[in-house]
């Protein structure tokens, strides 16, 4: 009989062995401007209407500049995440097979989250 920590950790190895799907670089991507569109609206906010005076020698002020990702930026941005999402999981099964446990719950994410973030 084969012990249930030895099948989470086998389940969790070839997940990360054969995990195939990428994160889509439009969603990633999506997810970038969302934020920039959001920072530049808080930037509004605080700013009192009044631009650096380099800013408006040069014609380039931020309000005016649209932000975008090299495609490049954004592709090697989600093979980070699925590095990330696959070592956090990986991290997860080893705490549940220490406790003896059948599956990953949401306790042992958030035990290996502090660490995880430390280490990327």
């Amino acid at each position: 009989m084969v012990s249930v920590s030895t099948n989470i950790h086998s389940l969790v190895v070839a997940l990360a062995l054969t995990m195939e799907s990428n994160f889509d670089p439009d969603l990633i991507d999506a997810v970038f401007k969302l934020v920039w569109s959001k920072k530049a609206i808080e930037r509004e906010k605080n700013d009192d209407g009044e631009t650096s005076k380099a800013e408006e020698r040069a014609g380039t002020s931020k309000k005016n500049r649209p932000t975008s990702a090299n495609s490049n930026a954004v592709k090697l941005s989600c093979e980070l995440l699925k590095i990330f999402v696959t070592e956090a999981v990986q991290r997860a099964a080893t705490i549940a097979e220490a406790e003896g446990g059948s599956k990953i719950e949401a306790t042992h994410l958030e035990r290996i989250l502090p660490q995880l973030l430390l280490d990327f």
